[in-house]
Parts: C-alpha cells; structure tokens; sequence
C-alpha cells in the first residue's frame, strides 16, 4: 500500500491553481494538461513518440512527478511561453542605456513567464559621479525601482505573478541602502533581496576587523569608499531579516566553488526563490518527485521508501526535463545560447514533509534526516546514472570539458560507476538537481507539502490569484491529516509537526543533509515563532555558514503582512517566490 494523492475537487485550491495557471484551451482537468505535456516531450523522440509519451504521462498522472509549472502551462501549447521556470538576467551595464536595455531584456523573459535574477553590484554607488555628465548616480537601490515597477505591470497582464531576485555584493558601498531597502512595508514588492556574502568578509565579522567599501574604477582598479565595522554591518543585516524576512544571503564565494562549471563560467546570482544558481543569461527547467507517493504502508512499524521505484522515476523524469530543454523556447538569443550549452536541469522533490510524516518520523530527527537524505541520494544518482546515458545516445553538453568536469567537488563525490560513464561518454547535463519550493505544483498534485519545507499547520488557508487578477481564499487540510483521519482516527499523526515548531538549528540541519546531493542549491525557509529573540536568531546565518549551506531565508512569523498562506493559530507562513 502506498499513499495517494487526495482527489481533485471541482471547487478546491488543486483545481483553481490548475484553473488559473495552466489551463489551456478546452481541457476538463490536469490530466488534460499533462496530456498535452507528455505529447510535446514524447514528440521530439520521434522514432518511439508513442512509447514515450505513454510513459511520460503515466508517471504524471500517477503524480509521482510533475514537471515545473512553466512545463505544464507552456508545453504543446503553440503559444510563445517558455518553458523554463529560472533565469538570471546580464551583467547590467552603468550607464543609462545599459540599464534600460537590461530593464527590457527583463521585461521579455518575465513575457513569457521566467522568473529573473539580476546582480544590481555593477551600478555604481549613490553619490558618485557619472561619466561625463557631472552629474551623481542616484545607485543600485534607485533603479530597482524601475525593476519593481515593470514587474507589477507585467503581472498585471496575466494570473502569474512576477518574480525577481536582487543581488549585492556585501563590499558594495551601498550595502546599507539594500539591506534596508524592503523594510517599508510595500517597497520592492516584486523582489526578493539576498546579500552576496564572501568567506573573506564572514572571516571579517568573526574577527571583529574592519571591512572596506569599494566599487570599480574606469581601468579596473578598485576604489575604497569607505571602512564598516564587518560586526555592525552583519548586524545591521541581521535585524532587517527579523523585522521583514529581508535580506537573505548567498554564501556566493562557497556557490562558485562548488559549481560543476566553475572552469568555464561565473555566477553572481538564482533565480527568485535561489534554488538555481545562474551565470548571466543562464537558464533551467524545473520538476519534481513526490515523495509522499513513494512510501509504502504508510503509517505502519515497516513504513518504507520504495528506493527502486524512486530511482525509475526519477530516471525517466531526467529524460524528461532534458526533452523539455530541447524543445523550450528561450526569451533572449542569450539565453538560447546558454541553456543549450549547458543544458541545467532541476530535478527535485515536494511532499518531504508529507513523506517523513507517514513514515512515523518527525522532521526535527536524526532519523528524518537520514531518510531525506537516502531519498535524495537515489535521485541524485539515478539523475546523473540517466544523463550519462544520454550522453551516449545524444552526446555531452557543448561546454563539457572532461577532466575539468570531473575535478569538480560534487562530481568527484559521486559514486565511481556514475564518474566512470562520465569519462567514457561524458554526461548530457551540467547539472541535475534542484529544490524548488514548488507552491503551485504541490498544490495541484492535491495539497502537498512544498519542497523541503515542513508542514505548514494542520489546516492552511491559501490567497490563490485568479485569471482577473483578484484573489481568493482557500481552506485546505493537510495531507497526512486527511490520510490519517480516512483510517478512521483523530487529531494528528503521531509524527506530525509544524514548521513553525521546528527548532532553527533543524530546518538547517535538513536543508544540510539534502545539498550533499544537490548540485544546484535548495530554496528553503527557516520559520522561527513571532516571539523568537533576537539574541538566539543573529546566530542561524551563521550556523548555516558553519554547515556549508549556499544560502539562508529566516522568516520571523507575522513580520510580513499580505502573505498568500496563513496557518490556522500560528500566523502567517512565508515562502519566498
């Protein structure tokens, strides 16, 4: 026995999210919808189109995976979407028609429904002169309002809402202006912000040394602008992350070390949510596997995960994404360019929560974070296991430097069978997996828990945003709570526990024991309760530093009013997007 997603009822958040976003034409249901999918990827195997399609949708309609939003919506539509989920944007140039070209490069992908990132660290400070004109840059935190702006009229045009992420580097002389720029309530509200955090200046903090203000000069040199306390700037971030959930950080110096490319390419921001790290004009596909669907006997002393079956579908899920990426159309000829020669995909999980629960373990345990990390180990291989395999039918990704590739930290850690292929055929994607929060699609495979995170609260009501642009509530009942009561028994599973339950010290002991396996990064939330002191919260960045994690959201419960997912007793649940 294995657990089964809940029906799809005809007025519930699973079909209004199907309804709203991925819909098309004169489909009936998302079975529909993924119909479709499976014939746009079946079809660009055209010697066996029938058998895969058949396969492509049996695992879809079992909901044991379900590819990134942007797939369902776009895939064998005709329209000009595409179906990538993850994008960050170019070097902004510093000057105005730089900008402004960047602005409308934004502009087109968030078109066609790509979330974006953009580093805003090349434009230089407030205050300093421009060239030639005499005049004073107005600096980075001025323009994303232009940024904001855009996205708010792009999101108008359609049910999805706009997403952008901003980046500064931590030694940008205004540091300060972005690490406050979202704690009025309404500014930037299209953004989500993430410090660019090196080793140099964590080792800068720890010692309590002084750390220098710099932006580049017109021969590359760089120019002090002035010297912080590195303790009173990490404070100063520290305290607007309790006030409003903003700024995260990304530990960028640990991003790109770890990169497979890092021979061949540079990264200075993700995607939105961050779980793709991105070089300029970078691109992903996204999708993920239900874990909850992959537990046997449910609920009993021998619940299990079935890891054969887990490692099948993931496999074909790779061939997937990979078809995906082949047959996606792309914003910008750059963003063409870079898919294509290093063909990212983002192979994940949602339904974590929901699994750990019907296994009888609690999140917050050794054991639940063995059993995660197990699953991700059997994706992780199996992903990379398939993308050999389609190295040797299809050939490795253009930027594939053998040697290079292998000397990479995540793939010299793989198993030999897998680093063996690799020599021989070389691989067909650069890199294969990735956590995405996954908020829609959990939510149409019938009320799942989202990625990593754990559950929510027993009863959620969600804002879901219609196809008119007004919004509307829904009253959901978690998963496990619903197969636990259908057995006939009261109040909560044993093993259940909310996120805002769950101590700091193990959400990011859960999102450790999970990036071992992933080669891009994990969007994950660390809830603390609205009462949390500040005292014990200035030390969970740091302790996500200390575990090697490539970046950290901390969200202080009811500091971010208008949230589109409010739990019943415990305030509201943030989840960046």
């Amino acid at each position: 026995m294995t657990a089964s997603a809940p029906p799809t009822e005809p007025d519930s958040a699973a079909h209004h999210v199907w309804a709203s976003r991925y819909r098309h034409g004169a489909e009936r249901c998302l079975d529909d919808s993924l119909h479709r999918v499976a014939c746009a990827l079946g079809a660009a195997e055209p010697d066996q189109a029938e058998d895969w399609t058949e396969r492509f949708f049996a695992v879809m309609q079992s909901r044991r995976f379900l590819p990134g939003g942007r797939i369902i919506a776009g895939a064998g539509t005709g329209q000009r979407v595409t179906l990538a989920n993850c994008f960050v944007m170019g070097a902004i140039e510093d000057s105005i028609p730089g900008i402004f070209r960047a602005l409308g490069e934004g502009a087109v992908t968030m078109q066609q429904g790509g979330g974006v990132g953009y580093d805003f660290s090349t434009l230089r400070p407030a205050g300093m002169l421009t060239d030639g004109s005499g005049r004073t840059a107005s600096g980075p935190v001025s323009f994303m309002q232009l940024w904001d702006s855009m996205c708010a009229t792009m999101t108008a045009t359609g049910a999805r809402r706009g997403a952008m992420m901003a980046t500064l580097r931590c030694d940008h002389p205004d540091i300060a202006a972005f690490i406050a720029a979202k704690q009025q309530a309404g500014a930037l509200a299209n953004f989500n912000l993430s410090v660019l955090v090196t080793d140099t200046f964590m080792a800068a903090v720890r010692a309590g040394q002084d750390w220098p203000l710099v932006f580049p000069q017109a021969d590359g040199s760089l120019a002090v602008h002035g010297m912080v306390d590195a303790r009173a700037l990490w404070d100063r971030l520290l305290r607007a992350a309790y006030a409003s959930a903003e700024p995260g950080v990304l530990f960028i110096d640990r991003i790109n070390r770890l990169n497979n490319l890092a021979y061949c390419e540079t990264i200075h921001a993700t995607n939105p949510c961050g779980e793709v790290p991105l070089p300029a004009y970078g691109a992903c596909v996204l999708g993920s596997l239900n874990l909850a669907a992959f537990v046997i006997n449910p609920f009993a002393d021998d619940a299990r995960i079935d890891h054969a079956a887990l490692a099948r579908v993931a496999g074909l899920a790779t061939r997937m994404l990979n078809k995906a990426l082949s047959v996606s159309g792309f914003p910008l000829p750059a963003h063409t360019e870079q898919a294509l020669a290093t063909r990212r995909i983002g192979l994940g999980v949602m339904g974590l929560a929901d699994a750990l629960i019907l296994l009888g373990l609690r999140y917050d345990t050794e054991n639940a974070r063995e059993a995660a990390a197990a699953a991700m180990r059997t994706i992780c291989h199996a992903a990379y296991a398939q993308s050999v395999e389609l190295a040797r039918e299809k050939g490795p990704f253009p930027r594939f430097a053998r040697d290079a590739y292998l000397a990479a930290p995540f793939v010299s850690a793989l198993p030999a069978a897998i680093r063996d292929g690799i020599a021989r055929h070389g691989i067909r994607n650069s890199h294969l997996t990735a956590i995405a929060p996954t908020g829609s699609i959990s939510l149409a495979a019938g009320g799942l828990s989202g990625g990593i995170e754990p559950a929510q609260s027993s009863i959620v009501c969600r804002m879901i945003r219609q196809p008119d642009g007004s919004s509307r509530d829904f009253t959901t009942i978690n998963h496990t709570v619903q197969c636990w009561q259908a057995l006939g028994r009261s109040a909560l599973p044993p093993a259940f526990v909310a996120a805002a339950q769950v101590a700091p010290r193990a959400h990011l002991a859960m999102q450790a024991a999970l990036q071992a396996h992933v080669d891009n990064a994990i969007s994950k939330t660390v809830t603390v309760p609205a009462d949390y002191p500040f005292a014990a919260f200035r030390s969970v960045f740091d302790e996500a530093f200390d575990l090697g994690l490539k970046g950290c959201t901390v969200y202080r419960l009811g500091t971010r009013p208008g949230q589109p997912v409010k739990t019943q007793g415990t305030g509201t649940a943030f989840a960046r997007r």
